[in-house]
């Protein structure tokens, strides 16, 4: 049991760090004016961007398998939904990236064009980044209501100190309320996203260390 939480507090910090880097890379560029000018140019940190991207929907899909035996053993229907929300949700990721990889062909045929077709190119490039951005957005939705049943099992079962579970219950409807409003157009930055945050490094970091608490299961 010691080895399977540490394997998941692994891949929550690998998830969170590919994450992390690979939209540090891929951003930017996709938040520039003109994205198809400077994205072709720019497709070595693309391609980075979204293999670190990638490593992150894999890894999310290895810490639904290693928690559901344990989830389930607390509530397996709750199990149940935050393991087919981390699979939506890395399949959603993986759907976002396709956005990025036609974006690359994209800038390539708008910088050979010229001037001429630009207005066309343009807006079939914004159309694709808008895609991009919603569909990682409909995944935070699926990971925020996932991720509320998890940490009702773990608040319930004591797995981890009841502290961590209301820290992930304010991150996670904190970044449901913040992926909702962007969907409909009201994007507030990134300042819901910092309580999540703080819960998925230090999650991890405590199953590492002290691995998941049985005493109920025991009992």
């Amino acid at each position: 049991m010691k080895k399977i939480a540490r394997v998941t507090g692994a891949l929550f910090l690998v998830a969170t760090g590919a994450y992390m880097i690979g939209n540090g890379l891929l951003d930017p560029i996709l938040h520039r004016p003109d994205v198809l000018a400077g994205l072709y140019p720019d497709r070595t940190n693309v391609m980075a961007g979204l293999f670190l991207e990638l490593i992150n929907a894999l890894a999310v899909v290895g810490i639904a398998m290693l928690l559901y035996p344990i989830l389930k053993k607390y509530n397996d229907a709750f199990a149940l939904g935050y393991f087919g929300s981390r699979i939506i949700e890395s399949a959603l990721l993986i759907l976002s990236l396709i956005g990025p990889l036609v974006l690359i062909g994209l800038s390539k045929s708008y910088i050979g064009a010229g001037a001429s077709s630009g207005t066309y190119f343009q807006t079939i490039g914004n159309l694709v980044v808008e895609a991009h951005f919603k569909c990682f957005e409909m995944a935070m939705i699926v990971l925020s209501l996932g991720s509320l049943l998890f940490c009702y099992i773990l608040y319930r079962s004591r797995l981890v100190p009841r502290f961590l579970s209301v820290i992930g219950f304010i991150g996670y409807a904190a970044l449901l309320a913040s992926s909702c409003l962007t969907i409909i157009g009201q994007d507030i930055g990134p300042v819901l996203y910092i309580p999540g945050a703080i819960f998925e490094i230090v999650l991890p970091i405590w199953l590492m260390v002290k691995g998941f608490h049985l005493r109920t299961e025991e009992s």
